[in-house]
């Protein structure tokens, strides 16, 4: 264990009011941020535990440890990562874990009004999405899928005008994560569900094609506006860029 460890965890402990933690503030405090005794209750550790972390002593703290005080110290994905190397080399999380969105994010669609959008993560797994995009992309939730839902689902032939366009589209989109991302087991278990499942992944997964995330126009059926044509664009978060922000623009009063 190391100085650098505790240094870390004082440096990002100080830079948190208590308010902001949902602690009350009583009295005039000496130090900046929290204290280490309100890190522990946050984090759900002992502050005996807390403090011998930051004083450097020869402990070892489990990965669960280390995800609970970045939760409570709300840490970025690279501060995560480096505090888990400064534990003495516990590597970042694994792959197959929940993929968490930050709440200022997942609130984003939201802040859209009519115009649908919806928050992906590494394999576009749905995070977020507005009521509009719900209403457009039928079946889509929280907890979904794009691919498997435009792959799998038969109300995905019903919205997308060009199905078989936008379906090899995005398989190819799936096979350039695939390759950024050898052997993800998300990545992994949702190509070989959706090779399993669909005909058309089997032959087109064969070919190889590769695209990326881009901008562009597409032809829906919208259930109230019948068939529309469509502007969307993906924008990808700053410090998970592989979660992404797609929006869509409905024309007329409703996307205004």
């Amino acid at each position: 264990m190391t100085t650098e460890l505790g240094a870390f965890l004082r440096s990002r402990r100080e830079r948190i009011a208590p308010a902001d933690a949902g602690l009350p503030v009583t009295g005039r405090r000496r130090t900046p941020g929290l204290r280490r005794e309100e890190l522990a209750l946050l984090a759900g550790i002992s502050a005996t535990w807390l403090t011998y972390l930051e004083q450097g002593r020869d402990v070892r703290p489990s990965g669960q440890v280390l995800d609970a005080l970045a939760r409570a110290l709300r840490l970025t994905r690279t501060e995560h990562e480096h505090l888990r190397r400064l534990a003495g080399g516990v590597g970042p999380p694994e792959p197959g874990a929940a993929e968490e969105v930050a709440p200022e994010v997942a609130g984003v669609p939201a802040l859209l009004g009519g115009n649908p959008a919806y928050v992906t993560g590494i394999c576009y797994d749905v995070l977020a999405v507005n009521d509009a995009a719900a209403e457009l992309f039928r079946g889509i939730a929280p907890g979904g899928n794009v691919v498997r839902w435009m792959l799998t689902e038969p109300a995905a032939r019903e919205v997308l005008v060009d199905w078989e366009q936008e379906a090899r589209s995005i398989v190819a989109r799936l096979r350039a994560i695939a390759g950024r991302h050898p052997g993800h087991p998300r990545v992994a278990r949702l190509v070989a569900d959706l090779t399993a499942a669909s005909p058309e992944v089997r032959a087109w997964w064969a070919q190889y094609d590769i695209q990326f995330s881009h901008a562009g126009r597409k032809r829906l059926r919208h259930p109230r506006l019948g068939a529309i044509t469509v502007s969307h664009a993906a924008f990808h978060v700053a410090e998970h860029p592989e979660q992404t922000l797609v929006v869509y623009h409905l024309p007329g009063p409703t996307g205004s």
